[in-house]
Protein backbone atom coordinates (compact mmCIF):
# COMPACT_ATOMS: atom_id res chain seq x y z
CA UNK A 1 0.00 0.00 0.00
CA UNK A 2 1.00 3.44 -0.84
CA UNK A 3 -0.46 6.88 1.01
CA UNK A 4 -0.75 9.74 -1.02
CA UNK A 5 -1.33 13.32 -0.18
CA UNK A 6 -2.80 15.94 -2.58
CA UNK A 7 -0.32 19.56 -2.16
CA UNK A 8 -0.32 23.04 -3.89
CA UNK A 9 2.10 25.49 -4.79
CA UNK A 10 -0.22 28.26 -4.88
CA UNK A 11 -3.46 28.80 -3.45
CA UNK A 12 -5.90 27.72 -5.68
CA UNK A 13 -3.51 26.07 -7.85
CA UNK A 14 -3.33 22.48 -9.93
CA UNK A 15 -2.91 19.74 -7.19
CA UNK A 16 -0.34 17.33 -7.37
CA UNK A 17 0.16 13.82 -5.89
CA UNK A 18 3.38 12.87 -3.42
CA UNK A 19 4.18 10.01 -2.21
CA UNK A 20 3.53 10.47 2.04
CA UNK A 21 5.55 7.37 2.79
CA UNK A 22 5.33 7.26 7.05
CA UNK A 23 5.22 11.11 7.62
CA UNK A 24 2.02 11.93 10.19
CA UNK A 25 0.74 14.69 7.41
CA UNK A 26 -2.51 16.88 7.46
CA UNK A 27 -4.07 19.56 5.29
CA UNK A 28 -2.49 23.08 6.13
CA UNK A 29 1.51 21.37 6.70
CA UNK A 30 4.10 23.03 4.57
CA UNK A 31 6.55 20.48 3.32
CA UNK A 32 9.60 19.99 0.96
CA UNK A 33 8.63 17.91 -2.30
CA UNK A 34 10.56 16.90 -4.67
CA UNK A 35 9.68 17.63 -8.12
CA UNK A 36 11.35 17.59 -11.72
CA UNK A 37 12.99 21.24 -11.31
CA UNK A 38 13.90 20.26 -7.67
CA UNK A 39 13.27 20.56 -4.22
CA UNK A 40 10.11 23.13 -3.44
CA UNK A 41 7.82 23.91 -0.91
CA UNK A 42 4.32 22.83 -1.05
CA UNK A 43 0.94 23.03 1.02
CA UNK A 44 -0.82 19.94 2.14
CA UNK A 45 -4.48 19.86 0.89
CA UNK A 46 -5.67 16.40 1.42
CA UNK A 47 -5.15 13.71 4.01
CA UNK A 48 -2.87 10.82 3.24
CA UNK A 49 -5.47 8.00 1.20
CA UNK A 50 -4.23 4.39 0.45
CA UNK A 51 -4.08 3.26 -2.76
CA UNK A 52 -2.54 -0.28 -3.70
CA UNK A 53 0.61 -0.50 -5.81
CA UNK A 54 -0.95 -1.00 -8.96
CA UNK A 55 -3.15 2.47 -8.80
CA UNK A 56 -0.45 4.41 -7.71
CA UNK A 57 0.76 7.34 -10.84
CA UNK A 58 3.71 7.04 -12.35
CA UNK A 59 6.72 9.10 -11.78
CA UNK A 60 5.50 9.37 -8.05
CA UNK A 61 7.04 11.55 -6.57
CA UNK A 62 7.75 12.12 -2.49
CA UNK A 63 7.44 14.18 -0.08
CA UNK A 64 10.92 14.89 1.84
CA UNK A 65 10.28 16.62 4.84
CA UNK A 66 7.99 18.78 6.61
CA UNK A 67 8.99 22.24 6.45
CA UNK A 68 11.17 23.68 8.97
CA UNK A 69 11.79 27.18 10.40
CA UNK A 70 14.73 27.52 8.46
CA UNK A 71 12.77 26.18 4.80
CA UNK A 72 10.25 29.13 5.79
CA UNK A 73 12.86 31.73 6.26
CA UNK A 74 14.30 31.00 2.71
CA UNK A 75 10.82 31.06 0.93
CA UNK A 76 10.76 34.23 2.56
CA UNK A 77 13.66 35.56 1.40
CA UNK A 78 12.64 34.20 -1.96
CA UNK A 79 9.90 36.81 -1.71
CA UNK A 80 11.84 39.61 -1.13
CA UNK A 81 14.01 38.79 -4.09
CA UNK A 82 11.08 38.18 -6.86
CA UNK A 83 9.62 41.82 -5.64
CA UNK A 84 13.06 43.42 -6.18
CA UNK A 85 13.42 41.45 -9.64
CA UNK A 86 9.95 42.84 -10.12
CA UNK A 87 11.07 46.74 -10.26
CA UNK A 88 14.20 46.08 -11.90
CA UNK A 89 12.42 44.26 -14.90
CA UNK A 90 9.72 46.91 -14.89
CA UNK A 91 12.23 49.49 -15.26
CA UNK A 92 14.29 47.78 -18.50
CA UNK A 93 10.94 47.05 -19.99
CA UNK A 94 10.30 50.82 -19.80
CA UNK A 95 13.66 52.05 -20.80
CA UNK A 96 13.59 49.62 -23.91
CA UNK A 97 10.34 50.13 -24.89
CA UNK A 98 8.91 47.13 -25.18
CA UNK A 99 5.13 45.67 -25.76
CA UNK A 100 4.63 43.82 -22.90
CA UNK A 101 3.12 43.81 -19.46
CA UNK A 102 5.02 42.22 -16.65
CA UNK A 103 2.97 40.15 -14.44
CA UNK A 104 4.65 38.23 -11.67
CA UNK A 105 8.47 37.16 -11.08
CA UNK A 106 8.53 33.51 -9.29
CA UNK A 107 11.94 32.10 -7.44
CA UNK A 108 12.55 28.35 -7.48
CA UNK A 109 12.87 27.16 -3.75
CA UNK A 110 16.94 26.77 -4.23
CA UNK A 111 17.13 30.13 -6.01
CA UNK A 112 18.73 28.44 -9.18
CA UNK A 113 16.11 29.77 -11.82
CA UNK A 114 13.54 33.37 -11.89
CA UNK A 115 10.90 32.75 -13.89
CA UNK A 116 9.27 36.16 -15.56
CA UNK A 117 5.65 35.96 -16.46
CA UNK A 118 4.71 37.89 -19.13
CA UNK A 119 1.24 39.62 -21.01
CA UNK A 120 1.38 40.79 -24.98
CA UNK A 121 -0.68 40.33 -27.94
CA UNK A 122 2.13 39.26 -30.00
CA UNK A 123 5.56 37.52 -30.01
CA UNK A 124 8.58 39.85 -28.17
CA UNK A 125 12.35 39.78 -28.61
CA UNK A 126 13.42 39.79 -25.21
CA UNK A 127 16.69 38.37 -25.71
CA UNK A 128 18.40 41.70 -24.45
CA UNK A 129 16.10 42.08 -21.63
CA UNK A 130 17.30 38.24 -20.66
CA UNK A 131 21.00 39.65 -21.04
CA UNK A 132 19.99 42.58 -18.62
CA UNK A 133 18.19 40.40 -16.07
CA UNK A 134 20.83 37.86 -16.06
CA UNK A 135 23.83 40.00 -15.58
CA UNK A 136 21.79 41.77 -12.80
CA UNK A 137 20.70 38.51 -10.38
CA UNK A 138 23.52 35.87 -11.65
CA UNK A 139 20.36 33.04 -11.97
CA UNK A 140 19.51 31.17 -15.21
CA UNK A 141 16.63 33.73 -16.06
CA UNK A 142 13.03 32.26 -18.04
CA UNK A 143 10.67 34.30 -19.49
CA UNK A 144 6.81 32.20 -19.96
CA UNK A 145 4.13 34.29 -21.90
CA UNK A 146 0.75 33.64 -20.27
CA UNK A 147 -2.63 34.59 -21.35
CA UNK A 148 -5.29 37.04 -19.87
CA UNK A 149 -6.93 34.55 -17.68
CA UNK A 150 -4.08 33.20 -16.21
CA UNK A 151 -2.65 37.06 -15.34
CA UNK A 152 -6.34 37.12 -13.14
CA UNK A 153 -5.57 34.29 -11.54
CA UNK A 154 -2.07 35.18 -10.37
CA UNK A 155 -2.77 39.02 -9.72
CA UNK A 156 -6.46 38.54 -7.64
CA UNK A 157 -8.73 40.77 -7.23
CA UNK A 158 -12.45 41.50 -6.61
CA UNK A 159 -14.98 40.60 -8.83
CA UNK A 160 -18.36 42.79 -10.46
CA UNK A 161 -20.01 40.80 -7.52
CA UNK A 162 -17.91 41.96 -4.48
CA UNK A 163 -16.11 38.77 -3.56
CA UNK A 164 -12.60 37.80 -4.46
CA UNK A 165 -12.14 36.20 -7.72
CA UNK A 166 -12.81 32.48 -8.52
CA UNK A 167 -10.00 31.62 -10.59
CA UNK A 168 -7.79 33.16 -7.56
CA UNK A 169 -9.24 31.75 -4.72
CA UNK A 170 -10.75 28.31 -5.30
CA UNK A 171 -11.03 27.91 -9.01
CA UNK A 172 -8.44 25.19 -10.17
CA UNK A 173 -8.82 24.76 -13.67
CA UNK A 174 -10.68 26.83 -16.10
CA UNK A 175 -13.79 25.65 -18.00
CA UNK A 176 -15.05 26.87 -21.48
CA UNK A 177 -17.92 29.44 -21.52
CA UNK A 178 -19.84 30.78 -24.31
CA UNK A 179 -22.66 33.19 -24.49
CA UNK A 180 -25.20 30.32 -24.96
CA UNK A 181 -25.08 29.60 -21.27
CA UNK A 182 -26.02 33.74 -20.45
CA UNK A 183 -29.16 33.05 -22.95
CA UNK A 184 -30.20 30.22 -20.75
CA UNK A 185 -29.91 32.17 -17.78
CA UNK A 186 -32.24 35.14 -19.22
CA UNK A 187 -29.27 37.44 -18.41
CA UNK A 188 -28.72 40.87 -20.14
CA UNK A 189 -26.25 40.16 -22.96
CA UNK A 190 -24.06 43.50 -22.19
CA UNK A 191 -20.71 42.96 -22.31
CA UNK A 192 -19.93 44.73 -19.11
CA UNK A 193 -22.10 43.01 -17.01
CA UNK A 194 -21.15 39.35 -18.03
CA UNK A 195 -17.01 39.75 -18.45
CA UNK A 196 -14.89 39.24 -15.74
CA UNK A 197 -11.56 41.53 -14.48
CA UNK A 198 -9.62 39.29 -17.43
CA UNK A 199 -11.91 40.88 -20.11
CA UNK A 200 -13.37 37.49 -21.23
CA UNK A 201 -16.72 35.50 -20.06
CA UNK A 202 -17.47 35.54 -16.34
CA UNK A 203 -16.37 32.04 -14.97
CA UNK A 204 -19.81 31.85 -12.75
CA UNK A 205 -22.12 31.33 -16.26
CA UNK A 206 -21.38 27.97 -15.80
CA UNK A 207 -21.90 27.09 -12.47
CA UNK A 208 -25.72 27.26 -12.66
CA UNK A 209 -26.06 26.14 -16.32
CA UNK A 210 -26.53 22.53 -16.45
CA UNK A 211 -29.18 23.22 -13.80
CA UNK A 212 -31.38 25.62 -15.52
CA UNK A 213 -31.22 23.03 -19.35
CA UNK A 214 -32.44 20.74 -16.59
CA UNK A 215 -35.45 22.48 -15.47
CA UNK A 216 -35.99 24.10 -18.45
CA UNK A 217 -36.33 20.71 -20.02
CA UNK A 218 -39.91 20.42 -18.22
CA UNK A 219 -41.56 23.81 -19.38
CA UNK A 220 -42.82 24.33 -23.02
CA UNK A 221 -40.67 26.92 -24.46
CA UNK A 222 -42.27 30.48 -25.86
CA UNK A 223 -44.40 30.82 -28.94
CA UNK A 224 -45.81 26.72 -28.11
CA UNK A 225 -49.57 26.90 -27.77
CA UNK A 226 -50.86 25.19 -24.62
CA UNK A 227 -54.30 23.79 -23.47
CA UNK A 228 -55.85 25.43 -20.11
CA UNK A 229 -59.00 23.74 -19.95
CA UNK A 230 -61.09 24.28 -22.52
CA UNK A 231 -59.18 27.36 -24.24
CA UNK A 232 -55.83 27.33 -25.90
CA UNK A 233 -52.98 30.20 -25.15
CA UNK A 234 -49.70 30.57 -26.32
CA UNK A 235 -47.02 30.72 -23.28
CA UNK A 236 -45.65 34.19 -23.71
CA UNK A 237 -43.03 34.03 -20.45
CA UNK A 238 -41.00 30.96 -18.86
CA UNK A 239 -40.67 31.23 -14.92
CA UNK A 240 -37.67 28.47 -14.98
CA UNK A 241 -37.08 28.79 -11.04
CA UNK A 242 -40.09 28.53 -9.90
CA UNK A 243 -41.46 26.02 -12.82
CA UNK A 244 -44.19 28.25 -14.19
CA UNK A 245 -44.99 29.71 -17.46
CA UNK A 246 -47.34 32.35 -18.39
CA UNK A 247 -49.81 31.73 -21.01
CA UNK A 248 -51.82 34.38 -22.92
CA UNK A 249 -55.71 33.56 -23.96
CA UNK A 250 -58.42 34.99 -25.09
CA UNK A 251 -59.57 35.80 -21.26
CA UNK A 252 -56.24 37.04 -20.12
CA UNK A 253 -53.14 35.46 -18.73
CA UNK A 254 -52.74 32.85 -16.97
CA UNK A 255 -49.55 31.24 -14.72
CA UNK A 256 -49.41 27.60 -15.16
CA UNK A 257 -46.68 25.20 -13.23
CA UNK A 258 -44.84 22.95 -15.64
CA UNK A 259 -45.64 19.62 -13.80
CA UNK A 260 -49.42 20.38 -14.40
CA UNK A 261 -48.56 20.23 -18.32
CA UNK A 262 -48.91 17.46 -19.90
CA UNK A 263 -46.93 16.39 -23.38
CA UNK A 264 -50.46 15.82 -25.40
CA UNK A 265 -51.57 19.17 -24.48
CA UNK A 266 -48.37 21.14 -26.34
CA UNK A 267 -48.74 21.57 -29.99
CA UNK A 268 -46.85 24.20 -32.61
CA UNK A 269 -48.49 27.23 -33.95
CA UNK A 270 -50.22 26.58 -37.27
CA UNK A 271 -47.93 27.82 -40.20
CA UNK A 272 -49.72 30.38 -42.13
CA UNK A 273 -50.76 28.92 -45.70
CA UNK A 274 -49.02 29.81 -48.91
CA UNK A 275 -51.07 31.49 -52.14
CA UNK A 276 -51.56 28.57 -54.38
CA UNK A 277 -49.31 29.34 -57.46
CA UNK A 278 -47.04 31.85 -56.38
CA UNK A 279 -44.04 29.33 -55.81
CA UNK A 280 -44.87 28.07 -59.67
CA UNK A 281 -44.48 31.06 -60.84
CA UNK A 282 -41.40 32.07 -59.66
CA UNK A 283 -39.87 28.95 -60.86
CA UNK A 284 -41.58 29.73 -64.48
CA UNK A 285 -40.21 32.71 -64.29
CA UNK A 286 -36.35 31.71 -63.35
CA UNK A 287 -36.60 28.76 -66.40
CA UNK A 288 -37.71 31.56 -69.09
CA UNK A 289 -34.97 33.88 -67.94
CA UNK A 290 -32.22 32.37 -69.64
CA UNK A 291 -34.13 31.71 -72.48
CA UNK A 292 -35.32 35.39 -72.91
CA UNK A 293 -31.14 36.61 -72.59
CA UNK A 294 -30.56 34.25 -75.09
CA UNK A 295 -33.06 35.62 -77.42
CA UNK A 296 -31.86 39.09 -76.71
CA UNK A 297 -28.28 38.73 -76.85
CA UNK A 298 -27.83 38.73 -81.10
CA UNK A 299 -30.73 41.38 -81.14
CA UNK A 300 -27.81 43.15 -79.42
CA UNK A 301 -25.53 42.36 -81.62
CA UNK A 302 -26.83 42.73 -84.52
CA UNK A 303 -28.22 46.15 -83.74
CA UNK A 304 -24.35 47.13 -82.70
CA UNK A 305 -23.19 45.83 -86.39
CA UNK A 306 -26.01 48.18 -88.04
CA UNK A 307 -25.15 50.67 -86.59
CA UNK A 308 -21.32 50.32 -87.26
CA UNK A 309 -22.04 50.14 -91.02
CA UNK A 310 -24.50 53.01 -90.70
CA UNK A 311 -20.83 54.83 -89.11
CA UNK A 312 -18.95 53.69 -91.70
CA UNK A 313 -21.72 54.29 -94.77
CA UNK A 314 -21.84 58.08 -93.69
CA UNK A 315 -18.30 58.28 -93.18
CA UNK A 316 -17.72 57.05 -96.86
CA UNK A 317 -20.44 59.43 -98.51
CA UNK A 318 -18.61 62.61 -95.88
CA UNK A 319 -15.72 61.60 -97.66
CA UNK A 320 -16.99 61.57 -101.13
CA UNK A 321 -18.58 64.43 -100.98
CA UNK A 322 -15.72 66.24 -99.71
CA UNK A 323 -13.88 65.64 -102.90
CA UNK A 324 -16.73 66.43 -104.98
CA UNK A 325 -16.39 69.94 -103.56
CA UNK A 326 -13.29 70.64 -103.65
CA UNK A 327 -13.13 70.18 -107.44
CA UNK A 328 -16.07 72.35 -107.44
CA UNK A 329 -14.34 75.15 -106.24
CA UNK A 330 -11.26 75.01 -108.54
CA UNK A 331 -12.49 74.34 -111.70
CA UNK A 332 -14.06 78.40 -111.74
CA UNK A 333 -10.98 79.39 -110.84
Amino acid sequence: MVKIVKAQFHIAGKLYDFGAGELDLKPGDKVIVETERGRSIATVVTPPREFEEAHAPEGLKSVIRIAEPSDLASAARNTTREQEAHGFCLRKIKERGMDMKLVKVEYLFDGSKAIFYFTADGRVDFRELVKDLAHQFHTRIEMRQIGVRDESKMIGGIGICGRELCCSSFLREFEPVSVKMAKEQNLALNPTKISGQCGRLLCCLGYEYETYCSLKKCLPKCGKLVKCGNSEGEVIKQNVLEGTVLVKTDDGVVELKGEDIKTEDISERPKLPRREGAPREREKDQKDAPDTERREKPRERDNTKNQEQQRNDRGSRDRRGGKGRDKDKKEPK
